[in-house]
Parts: C-alpha cells; structure tokens; sequence
C-alpha cells in the first residue's frame, strides 16, 4: 500500500479504458443562422440569443446515442462572408449541419453556397460524409420567408436529410438532430467495404523492375508507371490503420478536465 498526496491507493491500478468512438460533426451557415445558438443548447440545454460572431470553437460532450457511447466534438464555425478556408474543418469533420434561419432568405440562399462546397469536396474525396439541412428558428414561424418545402426540395437536391428546429424552444428537437447526424456516421461506415490487404512474395524476392512502361498522356494526367510482383508463394500482410491528421481548435470550455458543465462559451459565461 502506497500513498499519494497523503491519500492510500491500492497497489494494483485500474485498468485503462477503451478510448470512446469518435464523431466530430461541424456547423456551417451564413452569420445570423443560429449556428452557435444551437450548439450551446445541445450542450448545456439553455438558449443564449447573442453571440460573437467571430469566434470559433470546437466542443465535445460524451453522448450515448442508441445504447453506444460516443464522443461528440461540435466545431461552431465563423465563416465571415459565406464559405472561406473551408479546408478546416472539410479534413475534420465527420458529418455537416448546414444551417440557415427561416426568417432570413438571404441565410437560405447563402447556405446553398456550403451545399455546393461539399459536394464538390466529396466527389474529390473517397469518404462519404452525411450532410443535414437544418431550418432554424422555428419560433418564428410568423416572419417565416423560406417554407417547409423549399427547404425539402434544396435538401432532395443535394441528396441530404433536412429537417426544422428552434434553437429556444423544444430542447429534444435539437438532440435528435446531432444524434442523427452520429447515426448517419455509423450508417455509412457500416456500408463502407473493407480495405483489400496488401500482398508480396513470402519466399521469393520479386525480379527486377521491368522498363517502364508510359502510358500517353492525356486529359492532362501524368505518366503512369507499372512494376510487376512474382505471383508465387503470396503473404498476406494486415491492411495499415487509417490515420489521419486532425487539426482542432480546443474550446476555452476545455481548459480544466473533467469539468462537470461548460463554463464559457462564445464568451458568455453559463450558471
């Protein structure tokens, strides 16, 4: 029996657990949409209607969604004047909520602009990612200038779910949302194939290099070329682990660990 800080501990130690699957979903829309709105009431459960809207943050909360836990990390984007420097967060995130206020046509049409942008970001890229619509500020179904339908229609258009919230009312409303967008993750990764494992010659070593071999070039694709392995007495080796290289700007709200509710975000402080 040791002591640390004056407290006995047992000499045997917990054992470490699993790290929580990952899920980082980021938040896009037009300045005014309710993006970081909605992010705090996922949250914290609590609606605050001003914010900075030239900060930006990344959040996450541990989140059981269908009887699995998960970790949940929300980046609240600050796009100025529609999208710019889209690389951080298109390498980052796993899933995308497009958001525009239903009160505000110009915020619809200026997240058509995002829609583009990932469309054109996942035909470049191999990974699908779910892409959500989200129609806020359902409280103001009286100022209402974009309907129901045409938020359905742009949402077909795209090929994404869609659905309408109010960041200040129904907190439920909001969770389903972010949970859809986990599922939709797990959805996708389910349906994704397996990686091919890779194989080389388990005895013999592989005969030299044979002359390249230039294929013309065309449609301004550059010159391949082929080399050919011995196809006798294959060793299969395990395919390597998909890694990738996040970059995320931690939320001031991180600062302490194990901190038992969010205590600063967007700069207002929560009580």
């Amino acid at each position: 029996m040791s002591s640390m800080f004056g407290k006995p501990r047992g000499s045997s130690e917990r054992p470490a657990q699993s790290p929580l699957p990952e899920c980082n979903v980021a938040i896009l829309g037009c300045r005014g949409a309710g993006k970081s709105a909605l992010t705090v009431k996922f949250l914290t459960k609590r609606f605050i209607s001003e914010y900075d809207p030239n900060l930006e943050d990344t959040y996450s909360s541990e989140e059981l969604v269908d009887q699995q836990p998960v970790l949940l990390k929300v980046m609240d984007t600050a796009d100025q004047d529609g999208p710019g420097n889209c690389e951080r967060y298109l390498c980052w995130a796993s899933a995308f909520l497009v958001v525009y206020s239903i009160d505000s046509r110009q915020s619809f049409e200026g997240c058509q602009r995002y829609l583009e942008v990932l469309a054109l970001h996942m035909q470049g890229c191999q990974r699908r990612c779910p892409v959500l619509l989200l129609g806020n500020k359902l409280d103001m179904e009286q100022y209402r200038q974009v309907l129901s339908a045409e938020g359905m229609s742009l949402a077909s258009r795209f090929g994404c779910l869609f659905h309408e919230v109010s960041a200040c009312q129904d907190f439920s409303r909001v969770q389903h949302v972010f949970h859809e967008a986990v599922r939709e993750v797990r959805r996708l990764a389910e349906c994704s194939p397996p990686l091919r494992p890779l194989f080389i010659p388990e005895e013999r070593p592989c005969p030299p290099a044979a002359a390249p071999l230039a294929l013309p070039t065309q449609h301004s694709l550059a010159t391949c070329t082929f080399s050919t392995l011995n196809t006798l007495n294959y060793k299969e080796i395990p395919s390597v682990a998909q890694a990738k290289l996040v970059t995320v700007k931690s939320s001031r709200a991180q600062s302490k660990r194990k901190a038992p509710t969010l205590t600063l975000l967007k700069g207002f402080k929560i009580f």
